[in-house]
């Protein structure tokens, strides 16, 4: 969006109607997660932390407050910007969690992979995927 027109309201009934809300809910309503029980087992499992402590399900989260979620194997760093209790659109979803992420470490670019039984690379094979890997083919290690 460019900023024109209204900004997108949240649904009737979906902001909290306190100070605080549920992590598995805040988690679920801000889409986060895909179910609230898939929430649930994240923070049973661990998964959840609420202003650097380990968080069960159940914990209250504040404006303000940082969450963090771990998916596959990263930690998701979200500042809680909204309450909500119930599921919203991805426009209002944004809106209700600022996500401070740092970038994912880049890996070295792609991993060459030869065919299972082909035997050991020649000289020129050895040289080209020791070009790939950035090396230089003369130097001794």
């Amino acid at each position: 969006m460019n900023g024109d027109g209204p900004a997108p309201r949240l649904p009737r009934g979906a902001p909290a109607p306190g100070d605080s809300v549920r992590v598995d809910t805040w988690l679920w309503a801000t889409r986060q997660t895909r179910s609230r029980s898939q929430a649930t087992a994240a923070a049973r499992a661990g998964h959840v932390r609420v202003n650097g402590a380990t968080a069960k399900a159940s914990q209250q989260v504040r404006i303000g407050d940082e969450v963090r979620l771990r998916v596959e194997g990263f930690d998701r760093v979200l500042e809680v910007a909204g309450l909500v209790i119930k599921r919203v659109g991805a426009l209002q979803a944004r809106l209700c969690a600022v996500d401070r992420t740092p970038p994912r470490p880049r890996l070295g670019g792609a991993a060459p992979i030869r065919d299972r039984g082909a035997g050991r690379p020649s000289k020129r094979e050895r040289r080209e995927l020791d070009r790939l890997r950035g090396r230089d083919s003369h130097e001794h290690s």
